[in-house]
Formats: C-alpha cells, sequence, structure tokens
C-alpha cells in the first residue's frame, strides 16, 4: 500500500474519532475529496519541477503516534529561544504536551486547535477565519484540512498585544520507526494588534519524520505579525510548510525563514493583499550542504493600490545539496502605485551543488514600481584575495564572506535575541567563531 492508498484509508478511521455534526467535518470531507482526486504533486506539474516527494511515498509512515511520549524540559531546552520570557505550544508527536507549553486566555488566546473545533466560545472565529485563506485546489494543503486536529491557535484581540512572544515547537521523538505530522496553526491579529511568533519543527532522533503543515496568518487593519521560521532539523526530517497570509489596510506581515538542516524541505508562503498601504516582508536564508533540498516558493498578490511587498532571499549551496526559488509578484490592474521588489542571491560553492531560480512578474497595471534580480555564482576573487592579504587563511576568509552575505537578512529581525540565536548558527554553518554555542 503506497502513502495515498494508506492516507485515503486512515481518514475513515480518522473520521470516525471526530463529531460528524460538527461544521469542520463537511469542510474536512471536501479535502479529502480533494487529495484523492490529486494526489501527491509530481515533477510533471510546473509549481513542482524541481522537487520530488517520491522517495517519501514509498515509505511506511505511522499516520497516527501509537505511544504516549514524555520529555523532560531539559532535553528540549536547546530548541526554545530560552534567553527570554515566552508562551510556549509545544507538541511532541502531533500531541499537546501541557506539561512543556505554557499557555493563555489572559487578554489573548494562546491556545490549541482542538479547543478552538470543540469549544463553542471559539465557534464565532473559526466561522470567519478557518479554512479561509488556504488553498482549497493545493494538494498537499487539503490532506491537512482533511485530517486537521491539532496546532496553535492565535488570537489576537482588537488593540491588544501579548505580554510577550510565543514559540510553536513540534516534536518528533522518534519512537515510531516513521511518522506523518499534519499540524495546523491558525493566526488571527484583529485591528491594530501585534504579535511576534517564532516556530520550529524539530525531530528528535535519526527516524524519518515527515510533517505536512498549513498556517493560516490574517491582519486585520493596522495590525502587525512577525512570524520566524527556524529549519534546521535532523537529515531524515522532511518538511512541506504552507502558509497563507491575508492582509488587510495598512497591516503589515514579516516573515523570515532560516532554513539550516532536514533532508527536504519545501516552503509555499502566500501574501494575499486585500486593502491599501499593505506592507509585505518575505525574506529568507539557506545555508545546505550534504544532499539537503530547499525549495522556496513565494506568491505576493497585489490585488489593491498603494501598497508595498520585499522579498530578500538569500542561499549558500555545498557539496551536492539543491536550492529552489519561485518567487511570483501579481499586480492587478486596480493595484496602482505598487512598490514590489524582489532579490534572489546565491553562492554555490561546490561544482556539485545546484540551484534553480524563477522570478515571476505579473503586473497588469501601469502605475507601479517593480523590480527583481537574481545571482547565482561564487565568491568575489578580489574580495576574497584583499582578505588573505590581510594575513587571514583562506578556509577563515572564505568563511567570514560567506557569513557577511548571508548575515544582512537579519536586520529586520526584531527580536534581539531571535537574532544572536540565528547569528550563531549561521555562523556554526559556515565554520565562523562567534562565542557561542549551537542551537
Amino acid at each position: 500500500m503506497d502513502l495515498k492508498d494508506k492516507l485515503l484509508s486512515s481518514f475513515l478511521a480518522f473520521e470516525n474519532t471526530m463529531d460528524l455534526n460538527h461544521p469542520v467535518h463537511e469542510v474536512r470531507s471536501e479535502a479529502i475529496k480533494n487529495f484523492e482526486e490529486k494526489g501527491f504533486p509530481s515533477k510533471k506539474e510546473e509549481a513542482w519541477k524541481y522537487t520530488s516527494l517520491n522517495s517519501l511515498q514509498k515509505v511506511d509512515f505511522s499516520i497516527f503516534p501509537k505511544q504516549e511520549n514524555t520529555l523532560e524540559y531539559k532535553d528540549i531546552k536547546k530548541y526554545f529561544l530560552h534567553e527570554i520570557d515566552t508562551y510556549k505550544i509545544v507538541f511532541v508527536d502531533g500531541v499537546y504536551s501541557s506539561y512543556l507549553s505554557e499557555t493563555t486566555h489572559d487578554v489573548v488566546d494562546v491556545c490549541l486547535m482542538s479547543s478552538a473545533f470543540n469549544k463553542p466560545m471559539f465557534r464565532p472565529v473559526l466561522d470567519v477565519y478557518f479554512n479561509k485563506a488556504a488553498s482549497k485546489d493545493e494538494s498537499l494543503t487539503t490532506l491537512n484540512t482533511a485530517f486537521c486536529r491539532e496546532g496553535a491557535y492565535i488570537y489576537i484581540p482588537k488593540n491588544k498585544m501579548p505580554k510577550k512572544p510565543i514559540q510553536i515547537l513540534h516534536l518528533a521523538t522518534g519512537n515510531e520507526a516513521a511518522l506523518m505530522l499534519q499540524p495546523r496553526n491558525l493566526i488571527v491579529a484583529e485591528q491594530n494588534a501585534e504579535v511576534q511568533i517564532i516556530e520550529r519543527h524539530q525531530s528528535l532522533t535519526e527516524n524519518e519524520v515527515f510533517t505536512n503543515c498549513v498556517t493560516e496568518i490574517f491582519a486585520a487593519k493596522d495590525a502587525i505579525v512577525d512570524y520566524y521560521k527556524v529549519q534546521n532539523d535532523n537529515n531524515n526530517a522532511s518538511l512541506v510548510d504552507n502558509t497563507y497570509i491575508s492582509q488587510k489596510d495598512s497591516s503589515v506581515v514579516r516573515v523570515h525563514t532560516f532554513s539550516f538542516g532536514g533532508k527536504l524541505t519545501r516552503n509555499n508562503l502566500n501574501f494575499y493583499q486585500d486593502g491599501e498601504r499593505i506592507d509585505s516582508t518575505l525574506k529568507g536564508v539557506t545555508i545546505l550542504g550534504e544532499k539537503q533540498h530547499v525549495d522556496h516558493h513565494t506568491l505576493v498578490h497585489h490585488a489593491q493600490p498603494n501598497c508595498e511587498s520585499h522579498q530578500d532571499y538569500k542561499g549558500i549551496f555545498g557539496e551536492r545539496s539543491t536550492g529552489v526559488f519561485n518567487g511570483k509578484i501579481v499586480v492587478d490592474k486596480i493595484a496602482q502605485k505598487t512598490d514590489a521588489f524582489q532579490q534572489n542571491n546565491n553562492i554555490l560553492i561546490s561544482d556539485k551543488a545546484t540551484i534553480n531560480s524563477k522570478p515571476q512578474l505579473e503586473i497588469f497595471a501601469d502605475d507601479v514600481k517593480c523590480s527583481h534580480g537574481c545571482t547565482i555564482g561564487q565568491l568575489d576573487e578580489e574580495a576574497l584575495f584583499y582578505l588573505r592579504s590581510r594575513g587571514i587563511p583562506k578556509k577563515e576568509a572564505t568563511a567570514l564572506m560567506m557569513y557577511a552575505f548571508a548575515n544582512n537578512v537579519l536586520e529586520s529581525v526584531r527580536i534581539p535575541e531571535l537574532k544572536v540565536r540565528i547569528n550563531k548558527i549561521i555562523a556554526s554553518k559556515l565554520g565562523v567563531r562567534v562565542g557561542f554555542d549551537e542551537l
């Protein structure tokens, strides 16, 4: 039985554990029909031309964990941003861990999707927002919708801000020989609200893990959302991360994606601007080696006038690693005065490393300022010679240049402690000594 057939048969068992009268049941049923029709994406599709999921479909993944797991905070502390106080939402093999978490209903709601599904008090928010931004056609998104049960539910009311940042941590213990996880996150920031969120998926062993994650983010008028994705997993972990963002007038959403680990990572990041004076920021740093593969697919849809978007992705690829960047900007005819910027710069430090970069602009307005750029190359030999002429050995000089190349993306990170932690990961990956332990 291949993975698709196993998922379809598992859905019947999953459905028997759910409330069939709940409105979400109909959403799940439609979603599984979509997945059954389309199946897993293949390289025949243009959007998946350079990323294959064939090897994952041959693995006998457990769809539901069979054992309960207990972890001690000391064992996973290094995966948290523990230098500052934060709210924490922790899932172990897809199951919420109250012992490791710290949530709140004080002024804001930082809790669980399972609570939102099961308690009437959350129903008004779910009716308005759940599954409204997520694609109804993308097969892996609909697969997640079909099995959605647990994840982070974050609701920030009008004019409110959590007292501290929020961390979402998904842990895989490795108690299963191979495990598939499908977390679902819903983040809503109402008018003039503000929130900072850090998300990480982490496998604790070398056993195979496949995570198919969907996150919906809604930013109302004047809201500010900062979302940071830290991807530094083990080499047998695969992640498909689908993020859908809906913005209203004068809102600001910034998403930073730091991709350093994992066997296969696919980031689908979609921004939908539905208002004026919106600001969207998409930034990322990718540093890969061995046979790692990271694929960034971004979309910014400018549907109203007087908005901005800024994309800046840096990649460093060594050994037999593979990178993909496909950045699409759509400017509707009505979206005059749009200012859209996209940049993708890559360094290949191995003859066997590969990068496929494809910027796309679809502009239907005539009074806009749109630009894109892409570079793929090696380190500047003159700059390298300059450093070596100052007494810096070639290995250290090369590492310093790569460090400087990747580091400028961190300028817009608004949590100082997180900036330090990411800095030291970059330094560690590149062999630069900065006096910190690796995250």
